[in-house]
């Protein structure tokens, strides 16, 4: 790869794009809301977060102080495990080597602080040099949060050892209930601690689905959008567009005209009608809110119930407080599913895929050993998973996780029958019994 710290003046080109200075100046005020403060030139805007995290790890790789010897040695990233598929895949497509690291007992999204420092010590043992740690302080795979305090010995860590730290924000409003769960961002600790440089905040629009399509809708007076399978008032299709903040500093402003320089030499543009959608979602309008919120407690509903039945069949389950998702371990349950032929989490996933339909993802999907046996369940399954079975999830995402996210609240059905038949399922597998 050529080397992108020579800008020139190919970033200059794409803040100048009237669409993208839109979202730009939205996602300013997005941010700033949530103690955030930022200048349109500290934000980048390309169409998906993964092309954004792509740009940012390139970028990493050629800055000052966190990370340029990987120009000269392989490089390295390291990710939680659990941790959403294309986190991994982006550090991949790069040629950087990917470690990944356990969360700790309490919460997903973010690598034990312990660990963090064994698995940089080993990288570098190995002749890499690590350069970056992408977390999520809401983490949609476990629907947890890490806590304040475990979040900051996690950024020390990682500023001790020169990586750069990219947060994805992407489900920080999904709290279930704002009042139970605080989301802080590591750019909120690092800027107090005069490190801000260190870190590049990135976020996805994925949970504002309906948001955009409604936003779509007013952007365009309901006329047809132009892309393949678009119909009046839908966003075309593809990827959610994405948005990154960096910091207001030396540092910061150099590494983010890395990001667009990069992001004009790939011509990663978002058109002007899912432009114009973003930036009047990103606004946050009170109607916006009131759905979102709406949205979020009944999510919570669902998953709180979820997670009784499936707790209750004796699963080791974290608690929901966000997202979409519960993260299910069923080790305990070992030799009763060993004998059903049961034996990792491919065929737990394809047993519960068999039995519920395409609303279980196993965890060696997200970076657990194949041999764990870890599933991911969805939680809008109450929500249809009944005669759900045969379906194809597609892309290795299950139909309800994005369909039902995009239907009104009080569309949302509720299914109680669905949750005994999760909790039969369960205990017909394992005999409700460990040994």
């Amino acid at each position: 790869m050529r080397r992108t710290d020579q800008v020139g003046g190919g970033g200059a080109e794409l803040l100048a794009v009237p669409s993208a200075t839109a979202v730009r100046t939205a996602a300013c005020g997005y941010w700033h809301r949530r103690g955030l403060p930022a200048d349109p030139p500290q934000v980048a805007v390309a169409p998906g977060a993964p092309l954004l995290l792509l740009a940012v790890l390139a970028a990493a790789a050629g800055a000052p102080g966190g990370g340029g010897e990987g120009l000269r040695a392989p490089g390295s990233v390291l990710l939680p495990h659990p941790c959403p598929p294309w986190h991994a895949a982006q550090a991949r497509q790069l040629g950087r080597t990917v470690h990944t690291v356990p969360v700790p007992a309490e919460c997903g999204g973010v690598p034990d602080p312990f660990a963090l420092l064994e698995a940089v010590r080993r990288s570098r043992g190995a002749g890499e040099v690590p350069h970056a740690l992408v977390l999520s302080v809401a983490d949609d795979i476990t629907g947890t949060a890490p806590p304040p305090e475990l979040l900051h010995e996690v950024c020390e860590a990682a500023v001790a050892e020169g990586l750069l730290i990219v947060s994805d924000e992407t489900w920080r409003d999904t709290s279930h209930d704002p009042h139970d769960t605080v989301v802080v961002s590591p750019a909120e600790m690092l800027t107090e601690a005069g490190r801000a440089g260190h870190v590049v905040v990135l976020a996805g629009l994925d949970a504002m689905d309906a948001a955009m399509d409604a936003a779509m809708d007013a952007a365009t007076d309901g006329a047809p959008v132009t892309g393949p399978g678009s119909g009046p008032g839908e966003v075309p299709p593809g990827p959610s567009p994405g948005i990154a903040r960096f910091a207001a500093t030396e540092r910061g402003r150099a590494f983010g005209e890395r990001v667009h320089h990069l992001l004009t030499e790939l011509g990663a543009r978002l058109s002007g009608p899912v432009a114009a959608a973003a930036a009047a979602t990103l606004r946050e309008p009170a109607e916006l809110l009131s759905r979102r919120a709406e949205a979020a407690r009944l999510r919570g509903e669902r998953a709180r119930a979820l997670h009784r039945v499936v707790t209750g069949t004796g699963a080791v389950c974290r608690p929901p407080h966000l997202g979409r998702h519960l993260y299910l371990d069923l080790d305990p349950f070992r030799p009763r599913l060993a004998a059903r032929g049961v034996t990792d989490a491919p065929r737990l996933e394809a047993e519960l895929v068999r039995r519920l339909g395409p609303y279980a993802q196993g965890g060696h999907r997200f970076g657990d050993a194949p041999g764990e046996l870890r599933v991911r369940l969805a939680t809008d399954l109450p929500a249809g998973a009944a005669g759900a079975a045969g379906q194809d999830g597609g892309a290795g995402e299950p139909v309800a996780a994005g369909a039902a996210g995009r239907q009104p609240p009080q569309e949302w059905p509720r299914a109680p029958g669905t949750l005994a038949q999760v909790q039969s399922v369960l205990v017909d597998l394992t005999d409700g019994s460990c040994q």
